[in-house]
């Protein structure tokens, strides 16, 4: 009696326990931060180097399978046919800036802003440019390091869509870090494509993509994932230790599933052969890009022969952001390859100006105010706006 009553006891632990066993064994297999050592990602890469550009190619598909399998991007939610809402419209210098929304799921406004080149005759480049996680969440996108650069490429003869990261700025729909928030994220921006090569006078073949920190994960993300991309600046992130801190970079299974296990640098290399910059510093995950990331992927580019394709500019002296020296750098890099005018943004001695452009208010770059209110069909809250994306 006794025997049997201890296996009723274990049985009944059993039970109890059998719920957090499964879901133990279904849970995501999530790489979050620094997931590995720094060696460990240099060696990682070591032992991922590929032999061909086969080998690369095979293994690119396995990466993009991953990201879409993980990311429950395979089937996508319907496309919203509603309007592109923009409104007051303002002259600046050489370009225009108005504000806009557009809607990326049934439910959900994207916000954001949209600069045009002033006097000038296209096809335009089009550029679409995303942000990291700043202190300040209401003010990221309007942000000068964001005013500065969307103003300057429009001068330069692009136009210039900046969007809200989910819960930044004028999209307080749902938190920043709901649990599908690299999901939703991801959606936002394949819609902002749609939105730019909508508008009249753009040359899709002229299509570039640039954002630093979190936003240059949604940049390399997005252009692995979607060929429209022809040119890509992802911006203090790209790195072989570190998967990006964010629910929204790494918070769903996109970099491991089983036996199976990529980094950022190999997503960064589904650009190839397209035109890539990589910007990186002294002070964070990218301070070996000169060493360790950049060389692999200049191996990768040139199994296509492409390695004029692929550049990095290091400011080891200098922190995180997408200060003006980052900036001068994606300028050039743009210029050269969406045919920009660099002139428009340089001084005699070759110097960049970004002079030029008038920061703006955050009031006067705010989408939705009591004059322009959000559309009654949005979405509000974490559970509805989590909903939308099942």
């Amino acid at each position: 009696m006794k025997r049997i009553a201890n296996f009723t006891t274990v049985a009944s632990i059993f039970w109890v326990l059998l719920p957090s066993i499964a879901r133990t064994q279904t849970a995501p297999e999530l790489c979050q931060g620094p997931y590995f050592t720094e060696e460990q990602g240099k060696t990682f890469l070591a032992q991922n180097r590929p032999q061909s550009l086969a080998d690369w190619e095979k293994r690119a598909e396995q990466i993009r399978d991953n990201i879409l399998e993980g990311g429950e991007l395979k089937a996508l939610p319907p496309t919203p046919n509603s309007k592109l809402i923009t409104h007051s419209r303002k002259e600046m210098a050489g370009y225009t800036v108005e504000n806009v929304a557009f809607e990326s799921v049934g439910g959900y406004w994207v916000t954001g802003n949209l600069y045009r080149p002033l006097h000038q005759k296209g096809p335009f480049a089009a550029v679409l440019c995303t942000h990291g996680h700043l202190r300040n969440a209401a003010e990221s996108r309007v942000h000068q390091q964001m005013q500065y650069r969307c103003g300057n490429l429009a001068r330069m003869g692009a136009v210039v869509l900046a969007i809200d990261m989910i819960g930044y700025g004028d999209s307080p729909q749902c938190d920043h870090k709901i649990p599908k928030a690299f999901k939703l994220q991801s959606i936002n921006s394949r819609r902002a494509l749609d939105v730019l090569l909508a508008l009249p006078d753009i040359d899709p073949a002229r299509v570039a993509v640039t954002g630093e920190s979190g936003g240059g994960t949604q940049t390399f993300m997005l252009t692995a994932l979607d060929p429209r991309v022809k040119v890509a600046v992802p911006v203090v992130m790209v790195s072989a230790h570190f998967f990006g801190g964010c629910v929204c970079e790494s918070g769903m299974p996109v970099h491991k599933k089983g036996a199976f296990q990529t980094n950022n640098v190999e997503i960064a290399a589904l650009a190839a052969p397209r035109p890539m910059l990589i910007v990186s510093d002294g002070d964070d995950w990218t301070k070996h890009n000169p060493t360790v990331e950049f060389p692999h992927l200049q191996h990768i580019y040139g199994l296509y022969g492409k390695t004029v394709n692929i550049e990095n500019a290091h400011f080891a002296a200098e922190k995180h952001d997408y200060g003006p020296s980052k900036r001068a750098a994606m300028y050039r890099f743009l210029a050269k390859h969406l045919r920009l005018d660099l002139s428009k943004v340089t001084q005699a001695d070759g110097s960049i100006d970004e002079s030029a452009v008038r920061l703006l208010s955050k009031e006067e770059l705010t989408v939705f105010d009591a004059a322009h209110p959000r559309p009654a069909s949005a979405v509000m809250g974490d559970e509805g706006v989590s909903a939308l994306l099942k």
